[in-house]
């Protein structure tokens, strides 16, 4: 696990990056998530940071890291959004003016221990994304653009990279018996589940009919027709994914590698990575 500091080139970024529109939408729609989500995560983690023994190193080492790899998450996808306002998709911008206020009011109003588990849940959601970018949609990122495919996959790579972080924050600090630990785990992936499914889905629905608004009957046809095939291989193996995370036995740290995901950091660091210093210079 280590922090990488990449650099994008958006400049150029076309709202339908990928050969199935609506695929491209529905990413764009997800790329509104972590722009809002991982600093929520930071806070978390850094309230939790606090009240974790000194003496365990390797939990404060890692929490370090996973930070650091957040921050990049954040950074990258707040330059993404920046450039679909640009592109038009002003209509995102009071969407994520009230996201951004659902993350402050769970900082105000919900206990550690909540934030702890959404946080676990929404985790183990990115590290299942992941298998998704590096197997399951390889049909639908064929010719896409490379700059926002190589976003996805570095940015859900890393989340796999640290999946077992916040479930080991969670577990530490949750004050729970492991079966009452076990079944609020449950609650906060219940939770992540609903909330960002809910809102994903409410801002694809939006880009979708700002397209579609333009289009004639015909081309409308074509965009729902494109639309069931990408909901359909994005919802492929949702059913398996969500049982192995709530069996009682689940340990990310046991979590399958997604095919090719170590061969595409190491290609992914060689190309784009520019390291701590050139991140602070620019």
């Amino acid at each position: 696990m280590k922090a990488r500091f990449p650099k994008f080139d958006f400049s150029n970024l076309r709202a339908h990056w990928a050969p199935n529109l609506e695929f491209a939408q529905r990413a764009n729609a997800a790329s509104l998530i972590p722009a809002y989500i991982e600093p929520y995560l930071l806070k978390v983690m850094m309230q939790a940071k606090k009240k974790i023994d000194p003496a365990k190193t390797d939990m404060h080492r890692d929490l370090d890291i996973f930070i650091k790899q957040e921050m990049q998450h954040c950074r990258q996808h707040i330059a993404f959004n920046r450039r679909m306002h640009d592109l038009g998709y002003e209509l995102l911008k009071p969407i994520e003016a009230k996201f951004e206020a659902t993350f402050a009011r769970f900082l105000a109003k919900k206990s550690l221990r909540f934030n702890l588990a959404y946080s676990e849940g929404f985790e183990s959601l990115s590290a299942t994304a992941c298998v998704l970018y590096f197997e399951d949609y390889n049909e639908l990122l064929e010719q896409a653009d490379p700059e926002p495919t190589n976003m996805w996959r570095w940015h859900l790579a890393e989340e796999f990279e640290h999946r077992t972080v916040c479930s080991d924050v969670y577990h530490e600090l949750s004050g729970l018996h492991p079966v009452l630990a076990y079944f609020y785990r449950l609650y906060g992936y219940f939770y992540a589940i609903v909330h960002l499914g809910r809102f994903q889905l409410m801002v694809s629905k939006k880009l979708l009919g700002h397209d579609r608004a333009t289009m004639t009957p015909d081309e409308v046809t074509q965009s729902l027709a494109r639309d069931k095939v990408a909901r359909k291989v994005m919802g492929r193996h949702f059913i398996s994914n969500f049982l192995k995370i709530c069996s009682p036995f689940y340990d990310p740290a046991k979590r399958r590698e997604p095919r090719g995901y170590r061969a595409y950091l190491a290609e992914f660091e060689a190309r784009y990575d520019r390291g701590p210093v050139a991140d602070i210079a620019a």
